[in-house]
């Protein structure tokens, strides 16, 4: 039986609208927790990507020749994004020092290049911390974990969620792109309907001029770190 008498001076949909609230927070949890049991850790991601680059495929159930593309140009992106992405000494000690048990899960595709820019960041972070796992699943094999977390009604990825596990709570959730960029394209799409080949062109070149640094902010601010 479910006890209500703390609402019993609310109005009546007031108290819907919490328990309802409350019941749909209960449901995001599990679902979350039910895929980081399912998850890759980010080096078998990346000898997953690596290997489907090769075979010229990518994940999920389109192979046309765009995805497969995609993927590839997504493999030489994270390759070079691991090799030259940097965290400072200082940001490194506020990581190192961390107090909660944390879980990052993030939703992606090989194909998605916001992923490509993002993930090799996160890994980072997650690498520095002693207390951060990391664990990645694909979208459309987890699309009920998508759709607890949609970004303005869309299944956008990349999408990083974080949970305390001491606490069993989701304490916040990130993405599909960095703070900046998401203005970027949220200009380009007022002015132009949508995204055009030119601003992807564009927004490629401000990831590598900004290198990574939005992203790590970003993430640090959801952490509390900033």
């Amino acid at each position: 039986m479910i006890k209500v008498t703390k609402w019993a001076n609310c109005p009546l949909y007031f108290c819907k609208n919490i328990f309802y609230m409350e019941v749909l927070e209960r449901n995001r949890l599990e679902v979350v927790q039910k895929y980081i049991s399912k998850g890759m850790d980010y080096p078998r991601y990346r000898e997953l990507v690596g290997q489907l680059a090769k075979m010229e495929k990518s994940t999920g159930p389109n192979q046309s020749e765009a995805m497969i593309n995609y993927t590839k140009l997504g493999d030489r992106r994270m390759a070079r994004w691991e090799k030259t992405f940097k965290i400072s000494e200082d940001i490194q000690q506020k990581l190192k020092v961390l107090d909660k048990e944390l879980v990052f899960l993030v939703l992606t595709e090989s194909w998605c290049g916001d992923a490509a820019a993002s993930l090799p960041i996160i890994h980072k972070i997650a690498e520095t911390s002693p207390n951060i796992t990391l664990k990645v699943v694909l979208r459309d094999e987890s699309l009920d974990l998508m759709d607890a977390f949609l970004t303005n009604d869309a299944r956008s990825i990349p999408k990083l969620i974080v949970l305390d596990k001491a606490n069993n709570e989701i304490i916040g959730e990130w993405g599909p792109r960095p703070s900046i960029a998401t203005q970027m394209v949220e200009e380009c799409k007022r002015e132009h309907g949508k995204l055009t080949d030119e601003f992807k062109q564009e927004l490629q070149v401000w990831y590598n001029k900004n290198k990574g640094q939005n992203i790590l902010e970003d993430v640090l601010e959801l952490l509390a770190l900033e």
